[in-house]
Parts: structure tokens; sequence; C-alpha cells
């Protein structure tokens, strides 16, 4: 029962985080070790599906390598990687319904050592926000209208702030 006047369903959460390297060859090995030992998952590897000429870049070509983490294992890698960034995010990095960043070196995140098979590298960070009831508007049996679940980027600055004391820069207008 709630006693208090908010509404449940209206509350948000981290659905999702995604970690990601793009490359390829021994980038993308090395995108891949670190990946690995980041978040103690197995990553996979992503597939072209276009040619792009210029960069070399053909159909089938494995071009990157990608973790998703889940749960308490998604809150507690961005409590390591947000100090990394200096516990803070610019306005444009923050979209309706999720919130991009990168690290651009590994060795900033608290609790990680140099590793000699990766060398320096960074990496980029998706976090994935959702409301209760958006399963209804994803199935495929007995979809439904559960009304306006998208979450918007103040919402989001907001949940951030609370849960773990963000500091958001603003475009000087």
């Amino acid at each position: 029962m709630i006693t208090d006047k908010e509404n449940s369903m209206r509350k948000i959460r981290i659905e999702k985080v995604i970690l990601n390297v793009g490359g390829t060859g021994e980038k993308l090995d090395k995108g891949y070790k670190l990946l690995e030992i980041l978040s103690g998952r197995k990553p996979i590897k992503i597939k072209s599906t276009k040619r792009i000429p210029t960069w070399n870049v053909r159909p089938g070509l494995e071009t990157g390598t990608k973790v998703t983490l889940r749960g308490q294992a998604a809150e507690d890698i961005l409590n390591r990687l947000f100090p990394a960034v200096g516990n803070t995010l610019k306005e444009r990095q923050i979209r309706e319904n999720f919130v991009s960043f990168g690290v651009k070196e590994y060795i900033e995140i608290q609790g990680m050592e140099y590793i000699r098979e990766v060398g320096i590298m960074g990496f980029e960070a998706t976090i994935v926000f959702v409301r209760p009831g958006k399963r209804v508007e994803r199935k495929k049996v007995k979809r439904g209208d559960a009304g306006k679940l998208a979450i918007s980027p103040e919402e989001i600055e907001e949940f951030l702030k609370d849960k773990f004391k963000l500091n958001i820069l603003r475009r000087k207008k």
C-alpha cells in the first residue's frame, strides 16, 4: 500500500548500462580484454552491416565490442565510473531515456591498474532508464498502451543528482 502521494508507476530506474569500445584488429582485441576485466562478464563482438569505403569497413567486419550490465552490477559499475569523469556530466550527454558519456582512460577508474596487454585506451558508457510498465509496450502478445513512458532529460538529471550526487554542466546561452 502506498502511503504517500507519489505515483509508484512514475518512478524511474536504471534498466541497463552498456559499455562499448569501437575499433578493428588489435584495438578490438584490447577493447575486448578491457571490458572483460572491467565488468567481470564476457563481452560480445559487433559486426558491421554497412560498407564505408573511406574507413575500409565492409559488411561482416568486426568493428566493436560491448557488454551489458543490469541490476546491482550496473549500479556498482556506475559508482566506479562517475568519479572517473569527475562526478560531472554535460547537459548535451543527457537525452530522452538515456545518458551517454565517455571515459578517456580506464586507469582513471578507482580500483583499476594499468594493464600491459591493453595499454591506454578509453570506452563509452550508456545508461538506459525505464519506468514500470514499459514491458507492456514492448511485448508482442497482449500489447497495451501504458501511457507516456518516456523519461525526460530533466527527470534523468534529478535522478542522477539524487542517487549519484552528480553535477550537470549547463550550456551558456
